[in-house]
C-alpha cells in the first residue's frame, strides 16, 4: 500500500536483509574504489576529505544497487503473475 510519496512496499523490499546486505557490499566495494579515485591525493597526503563527496561516493552505488534489485524483483513478480504458476 502506498502512502504519500513513499511506497512502503518498495521500502520493505529494498530494506529486506537480502537486498540490504547485497547493496551494502556493493556500496562498500564500489564506494571505496571511487573514493580512492576521487580523493586519492587527499588520502595519500593526509589531508582532510570532502565529507559531501565521501557520503555521495558511498550512497550512489548503494542506491543504484538497491534500485536494480528492486526493479529485477518487480519484473519477476510481473512475469509470474502474467505467466501463472508452474
Amino acid at each position: 500500500m502506498s502512502g504519500g510519496w513513499i511506497d512502503w512496499n518498495a521500502a520493505r523490499t529494498v530494506f529486506s536483509s537480502r537486498i540490504l546486505t547485497r547493496s551494502l557490499v556493493v556500496a562498500i566495494i564500489v564506494g571505496t574504489v571511487l573514493n580512492a579515485i576521487n580523493q586519492g591525493a587527499e588520502i595519500l597526503h593526509g589531508q582532510h576529505l570532502n565529507l559531501l563527496k565521501l557520503l555521495l561516493t558511498y550512497s550512489v552505488p548503494f542506491m543504484v544497487s538497491s534500485h536494480g534489485a528492486y526493479s529485477a524483483l518487480t519484473r519477476l513478480d510481473e512475469l509470474a503473475v502474467r505467466d501463472g504458476p508452474g
